[in-house]
């Protein structure tokens, strides 16, 4: 038998936020004995600082901080032509009940301003 090459320790970001889900995909890593460290974020927003964090260590950025404003999300109803707050990506339309919507708002990403010392 040769010498088995050492096991790479992973991270995943898991963006989730159903604990069942989590709970799950946990449960697979055990049983597979995938070594990884799993880290978990509700959203996107969650998801980028985290990422900013991790890819800003050793760098220029380390030390610096991101500050996201967020957006509201907007949505227009197919059927009625209503405009509503989206609560979440499943909410369906107050005045009729349609699930059918377009997006108006609520993905825009944009850098306002950095400061570099």
């Amino acid at each position: 038998m040769g010498v088995s090459e050492p096991v790479k320790i992973n991270d995943i970001l898991l963006v989730d936020d159903n604990p069942a889900d989590v709970r799950l995909i946990h449960e697979a890593c055990r049983e597979f004995e995938l070594p990884v460290k799993l880290h978990v974020t509700l959203d996107g927003s969650e998801a980028l600082e985290f990422c900013y964090e991790a890819c800003s260590n050793d760098t220029l950025l380390e030390g610096s901080r991101l500050l996201i404003e967020r957006v509201q999300a907007q949505a227009s109803c197919r059927d009625c032509s209503c405009v509503y707050d989206l609560e979440n990506l499943f909410s369906s339309c107050p005045a009729c009940g349609s699930a059918a919507s377009d997006l108006l708002s609520g993905e825009e990403l944009r850098i306002r301003e950095m400061e570099i010392d």
